[in-house]
């Protein structure tokens, strides 16, 4: 007996960042660093620092409504919600549940991954297997990190540099075609 497998593929796109930028040139003021050496080890120029009353669950928000816009689909028609962040609102309820309340996604299972980095990947693969399992069918993945919340969070070279606040990406996934996780 073979099994088949539905196809998948991102159906839908969305992001937000924070309003205020934090460039090298303010870095240098902060720390012991210069725009050459954070540009070379990185490539960055510039990062986002959200509000201090705008928390992660917030972001993703504005992101996510963006993506469902896209995707011409509506929070009650989400099967799940898959939120990748190591920088949560707190431990619980999980910032996918706060996500799904915002939402309004009453028939959506919602849960946090915690994987950093990479935690985009694997929750693109994750929602990937419920659907073309046929588990699932509409599947919204949040990559979510809001590590800097203001300048003091810039208290070393390492710290100020490496833990900028990411792009706040959402993709609902119909499926993906392809994925290789090492």
């Amino acid at each position: 007996m073979t099994l088949k497998l539905n196809s998948a593929g991102i159906i839908g796109i969305g992001y937000h960042v924070p309003e205020k930028i934090l460039t090298n040139a303010d870095i240098e003021k902060l720390v012991d660093t210069n725009d050459e050496w954070i540009t070379e080890r990185t490539g960055i120029k510039e990062r986002r620092i959200s509000a201090k009353d705008e928390p992660t669950s917030e972001l993703a928000y504005k992101a996510a409504i963006k993506a469902l816009e896209d995707a011409k689909v509506s929070a009650e028609e989400l099967d799940m919600i898959i939120v990748a962040t190591i920088s949560a609102d707190c431990n619980t309820p999980s910032t996918a549940c706060i996500l799904q309340e915002k939402l309004g996604a009453k028939n959506a299972a919602a849960f946090d991954l915690s994987a950093a980095c990479s935690g985009f990947v694997y929750g693109s693969a994750i929602a990937t297997q419920f659907i073309e399992t046929g588990v699932y069918k509409k599947v919204l993945v949040v990559g979510d990190e809001r590590r800097q919340r203001t300048e003091q969070d810039v208290d070393d070279r390492g710290r100020g540099v490496m833990e900028q606040v990411l792009l706040y990406m959402v993709k609902l996934n119909k499926a993906m075609v392809c994925y290789l996780l090492i």
